[in-house]
């Protein structure tokens, strides 16, 4: 990791169930619009990358969750953003009230912070599977690039970041780390995992450390990027 560790926000989020799946995404974007009126929220979040869930379309590798709606990787100035944020006055002033629209639930009971790893320093491409795991007994170290083999649908992935949850976690969220994997399409997701369960294909030395029944995969399209 770098000597200035980068921090992050990460949602887990399902829609408002009164939005159809495929008007989720348009929801989101508008409520991301109302940060631009929020002063902190400019200058606090470095960069935005709204995940929405792939819908209805072949190469969903199995195991992925259709349990949720988004994944949201949000970057940080620092760590103490993370915890300013929530008490800022135009944030809870602005968007706070919008957040019923959109998520099932307001954002900070499904939002995560974790400093980053950056395993494979590729290109962030416009699909990413993102796995939310839960360790068991031990917990969690960060994937290295060497113990991914040639053989590895995770070797495939353009970029791969692992993401350290830190401080509490949301009832329900009890998740110890994020791996964020960015492929070049969809197509290349499915030609990499084929017809094995992603659980059943974590790199080596971390499938015996991972809870797998209580993790979540995620295959998801950039919907909203900023910058």
């Amino acid at each position: 990791m770098d000597l200035e560790e980068r921090w992050k926000m990460i949602y887990l989020a399902r829609r408002n169930p009164a939005l159809a799946p495929e008007d989720f995404p348009q929801a989101w974007r508008e409520h991301s619009a109302l940060g631009r009126e929020c002063r902190n929220v400019q200058d606090k979040v470095l960069g935005v990358r709204q995940c929405s869930r792939v819908l209805d379309r072949p190469g969903v590798p199995q195991g992925a969750s259709a349990g949720y709606d988004g994944v949201n990787l949000l970057a940080l100035r620092n760590r103490q953003a993370a915890e300013d944020i929530w008490s800022d006055e135009e944030t809870l002033r602005i968007m706070r009230p919008d957040e019923p629209r959109v998520f099932s639930t307001y954002v900070r009971d499904f939002t995560l912070t974790a400093s980053e790893t950056v395993v494979v320093d590729g290109e962030e491409t416009g699909v990413c599977v993102v796995l939310f795991l839960r360790g068991r007994a031990g917990g969690l170290q960060p994937v290295r690039g060497q113990v991914l083999g040639t053989d590895s649908p995770w070797a495939a992935a353009v970029r791969l970041v692992w993401n350290s949850v830190a401080g509490l976690r949301p009832p329900g969220y009890d998740y110890d780390a994020i791996v964020e994997a960015w492929f070049a399409s969809v197509d290349a997701v499915a030609a990499a995992f084929g017809e094995a369960p992603v659980w059943a294909q974590l790199p080596t030395g971390l499938a015996e450390r991972v809870d797998a029944t209580r993790s979540v995969c995620m295959l998801t399209h950039v919907t909203h990027r900023r910058p």
